[in-house]
Formats: structure tokens, C-alpha cells, sequence
């Protein structure tokens, strides 16, 4: 497989690469909140949440539906068909027209700009891969290539034009690493990353027994810069610890059938074409 060495110009994603052979629902259990926490840590992210007038979309008012269009978003980008795109960027474009900063907003942000949802697709991608390495360890290079590859569908799927996805691998950590760099947390992001990491969003017989592995496992997928701006501890022995539970999660994963490691990707695509079949709206 030469995917590298192809120009950009000729960049295809291989005939033989089955996206659904390597989507681990496991992922989304554990890397949900650390990946939004990464987004929302670039400030213009951040306040384009923190501020948005579109408070059907919010978790901490309706968990349970931002969690249905978020596992909808990464289920259509990965798995779906270009129609299925297509059905649900409009829809989140709807949604995306209202999330503008105003004169009192302390940055400046639009849901539309390009480099803002880079950011967030490269989060996607940084922290798919991670959760995965952790599941299942050490992954063959020619297909790490294929991923990546096919990551792009997380960024094009809205409006970051296929150009704009880093050429290679070493590319993207390039870009990684300077975006990265530019994050930080001020204390109105942090209060609200506090509030999901603690998962306010949830009814107290939830919460309680909950809360403290969430806010546990969450630290440990974040990457060191972002714990040092939320003043978060992470010792060797919670490292080890963390990568004995989720090598222990992913042998598991590994021999279920594939239609059961594809869960809930596989039922919210199922949902989201059932809504556009009966007319219902998809987010």
C-alpha cells in the first residue's frame, strides 16, 4: 500500500480499506468528554459553545440528544454514503447559521469558519487513534496510512475542503503540535469543563457512582498540555492503570462480532437515515 506516495492530486483511499472493520463503539464510551474538552479548548471553539444561542444542541441542557446528533455527526462522516453527507451537512449548517460571536463575545468565532472545524476534525482524529492504540495496541503503518487517509471524511463532511487536510501522517503531527501549542483554558471554559467532567448534565442517582471514574479516565486521555491548563494530576501508576482497563475493553471488543464492536455508529446511522426517510429532522 503506497498511499504516501501518491501526489495530493491523486490521494484515493485504498479499494481494500473497510472503515468498519476498525470502528470501536469502546471509543466513544471513553474518549467522548476528553475530546470535546480538546475542541473546546481553542477558544473560538470554545465560546461558539459556551455562548450558543442553539440551546436544543447543548449537552448540559439536553445530554441525551447531543449525544444522539454527536455519535450521528462521526457515524455518517466514518460510515455513511456521500448522500448521507451531504442529508447532514445541511443540517448541521441549520443549526451552525446561529453560532456567531456578538460585540460582548471575548473572541471571535463563526461556526462555518474552515480552520475552526479543522481543529475540531483534527481532534477527532488525534484522539480516535489514541483511544484505539490504548484498546488494541500497536497498529500495522500501512493501515495507520488508510486511516488517516479516510480520516479526512471527519473535517470534509462539513466545510474544511479537502485540501486542507494535512498531506501525511508527519503533516498532521506538525499541525498537531502548533495547534496544540495555541489552546488554553480561562476560567469560563474551565467552569464548563468541570461541569462535564463531573457530569452535572445527569440526574444524581447517575452522577454519583459515576462522576469520579469519568473525571478519572478523562484526565489520563488528554493530552499533558491541557491537563497543566486545568490543573489536573496524572501520575505513572493512573497511566498504567488506565491502559491495563482499556487493553482489558478492547480484548473483549476484539471478539465480538463486528456488527456489536460497531455499536452505537451502527444504529445512529440506521436513525439518521430512518429520520431523513420519514421526514423527521436529523438533529
Amino acid at each position: 500500500m503506497t498511499i504516501l506516495a501518491r501526489s495530493r492530486a491523486q490521494r484515493a483511499e485504498p479499494a481494500d480499506f473497510d472503515i468498519r472493520d476498525h470502528v470501536d463503539g469502546a471509543a466513544a464510551f471513553y474518549g467522548a468528554t476528553a475530546n470535546v474538552i480538546m475542541q473546546l479548548s481553542l477558544a473560538p471553539v470554545g465560546y461558539g459553545v459556551a455562548e450558543s444561542r442553539v440551546h436544543s444542541g447543548s449537552i448540559m441542557l439536553h445530554p441525551v440528544k447531543r449525544t444522539r446528533t454527536t455519535l450521528t455527526y462521526l457515524s455518517v462522516a466514518l460510515m455513511g454514503t456521500d448522500e448521507d453527507r451531504a442529508a447532514y451537512r445541511t443540517a448541521v449548517n441549520g443549526a451552525h447559521r446561529h453560532v456567531y460571536s456578538t460585540a460582548d463575545s471575548p473572541v471571535k468565532y463563526n461556526a462555518f469558519d474552515k480552520h475552526l472545524q479543522m481543529w475540531v476534525a483534527a481532534c477527532l482524529y488525534w484522539g480516535s487513534d489514541d483511544v484505539m492504540r490504548r484498546l488494541h495496541g500497536p497498529v500495522d503503518e500501512a493501515l495507520t496510512d488508510a486511516f488517516y487517509e479516510y480520516a479526512h471524511h471527519l473535517g470534509t463532511t462539513l466545510q474544511v475542503p479537502r485540501e486542507m487536510w494535512p498531506a501525511d501522517r508527519a503533516a498532521f503531527d506538525a499541525y498537531w503540535a502548533e495547534n496544540l501549542a495555541r489552546t488554553s483554558v480561562d476560567p469560563t471554559i474551565k467552569a464548563y469543563f468541570d461541569k462535564l467532567l463531573d457530569l452535572r448534565m445527569l440526574s444524581a442517582p447517575l452522577r454519583v457512582p459515576l462522576a469520579r471514574f469519568h473525571r478519572w479516565f478523562t484526565t489520563g486521555l488528554l493530552p499533558q498540555h491541557l491537563r497543566d491548563e486545568l490543573g489536573l494530576t496524572w501520575t505513572d501508576r493512573d497511566e498504567a492503570r488506565l491502559n491495563r482497563l482499556m487493553r482489558t475493553t478492547g480484548m473483549v471488543s476484539s471478539r465480538m462480532p463486528r456488527v456489536i464492536r460497531n455499536f452505537p455508529f451502527n444504529a445512529t446511522l440506521v436513525d439518521m437515515r430512518r429520520r431523513q426517510r420519514t421526514g423527521k429532522p436529523l438533529i
